[in-house]
């Protein structure tokens, strides 16, 4: 019999190690025109599932997420990592100036204390990722690809839940 919380924590403990040290994200979210995926700089903490992002308010990601909180994340370096969820912007002085980093004022060309900057909290549901760190496993994956056989004995992509 298996454990769901135990099993949760450990896809949130594999997600967390495949992330770590990515530092752009593609963040997507739903316009009136369709998909929009747009580079985000990933925040320097620990992965708990839930992941953390700054944007202004004058932004159109940010009228986006009034309208509709289903977003995707993807991650594209070491690993391979699209996670699935619902975005909630949280207006919250201390999480701000505690995720701030010289980095932003550049980037956003503000400060911390700016009202017009909001922090967008993405609650992770679901996570699918491909195991591209593993060179044995990776060849072996492609190989049987190529060959047109089965390749679900690989173990290269996966599907968590992490709710």
């Amino acid at each position: 019999m298996t454990n769901p919380a135990s099993d949760n924590q450990e896809a949130i403990e594999k997600v967390r190690e495949m992330i770590k040290g990515i530092e752009t994200a593609m963040l997507t979210t739903v316009s009136d025109e369709g998909l929009v995926s747009r580079p985000m700089k990933t925040q320097d903490i620990e992965f708990d599932g839930d992941l953390w992002f700054l944007t202004k308010k004058d932004t159109e990601k940010f009228h986006e997420l009034l309208q509709n909180r289903q977003v995707n994340v993807a991650y594209a370096g070491k690993s391979f990592v699209s996670i699935r969820g619902e975005a909630e912007l949280v207006q919250s002085p201390e999480k701000m100036k505690e995720l701030w980093s010289p980095v932003y004022e550049k980037l956003l060309e503000t400060t911390y204390d700016d009202p017009n900057l909001v922090l967008i909290k993405v609650h992770a549901e679901t996570a699918e990722y491909w195991d591209a760190g593993n060179k044995f496993k990776m060849a072996k994956f492609l190989f049987r690809r190529l060959l047109g056989k089965n390749s679900e004995g690989t173990n290269m992509n996966r599907i968590v839940d992490l709710e």
